[in-house]
């Protein structure tokens, strides 16, 4: 059986293009992975989607969007991709040892933050610690926290959080930061915000919520306990994309390079949506809309070729 449409991916970029192509009666088929629901599964409350007044968890806000995909016929699968052939189609998968065909291929695998890998850092995920400042900045209101990172990201994350927090502490392993120089400036400059060089959190503390870090400093191999009611890690996302390499274009990043003003990706047929081919957003609400997109560039590619 060949696929008019499979999509990898069951976040908000995945599921609104399976809503729009499974209204579109083209029957898709999501494959979701080990992490069923992307990002938002880890997201205790969602506060900036719209139509949701009071606010929502990221998990329900999956849960319902997956039911109304359902509800107009989406099917899923679960499994890991483990390779794909797009050089001719319909285009294959294998998921698990098992081959999909398919005509056209959405790609919504997302991106995965970047972790220091701590036992209690995915622990505590959630309960004072993010990799997301505008996702969960407001919970932080007139709180202390701190933000682990050096780049561009950890400054943008920093200055955003101070908008919220009392006082925001950058936990950095060197003594110079290599974000660019304005915005190291601002973030140098900022009344909110102090620094703590050559640190690398190596425990987050607490018990049901985070109360504090322990440090280890990269020069004396010190280690040193820091109370903080927050703690955000900024040490950038990885595209989750390795299984396309040699085979779409993508940026040294990794993140996929899709033609301007739409989600068509180098190959006809396979289109990007969501943080997989997103550095700068990475927003449920973005990810939904280049969903959308996605499944309508795919439906009309599929209306030309059968016309």
């Amino acid at each position: 059986m060949t696929r008019n449409v499979v999509i990898l991916g069951s976040g908000p970029a995945g599921l609104t293009a399976a809503i729009y192509a499974a209204r579109a009666n083209l029957e898709p088929l999501i494959i979701e992975g080990p992490q069923a629901g992307g990002q938002l599964t880890i997201t205790t409350d969602v506060e900036n989607f719209p139509g949701f007044p009071e606010g929502i968890e990221g998990p329900e806000l999956i849960l319902r969007t997956r039911q109304q995909a359902e509800r107009f016929g989406t099917e899923f699968m679960t499994g890991t991709v483990t390779g794909v052939d797009l050089s001719k189609r319909p285009f294959t998968l294998d998921v698990d040892g098992t081959e999909v065909r398919c005509k056209t291929l959405i790609v919504a695998t997302g991106a995965t933050a970047r972790l220091m890998g701590l036992e209690n850092e995915s622990r505590l995920m959630g309960a004072g610690v993010s990799a997301c400042a505008t996702c969960d900045g407001f919970f932080f209101k007139g709180k202390r926290i701190m933000v682990v990172g050096g780049g561009d990201t950890a400054m943008e994350e920093a200055l955003f959080l101070t908008r919220f927090a009392s006082q925001v502490t950058v936990i950095h392993r060197r003594d110079e930061l290599r974000a660019s120089k304005i915005m190291a400036d601002k973030a140098l400059n900022h009344p909110k915000i102090d620094f703590l060089w050559n640190k690398v959190v190596v425990d987050v503390l607490g018990d049901q919520a985070i109360s504090g870090v322990r440090l280890k400093d990269t020069t004396s191999g010190d280690l040193s306990d820091h109370d903080t009611e927050g703690l955000f890690m900024a040490i950038g996302h990885s595209p989750n994309t390795g299984v396309f390499k040699g085979q779409l274009d993508m940026a040294d990043t990794g993140y996929l390079i899709t033609q301007p003003g739409s989600t068509r990706t180098n190959v006809t047929g396979v289109f990007a949506a969501g943080d997989v081919a997103d550095p700068v957003y990475r927003q449920a609400v973005s990810a939904a809309g280049t969903g959308c997109m996605a499944a309508l560039d795919a439906e009309r590619l599929l209306e030309s070729e059968e016309g």
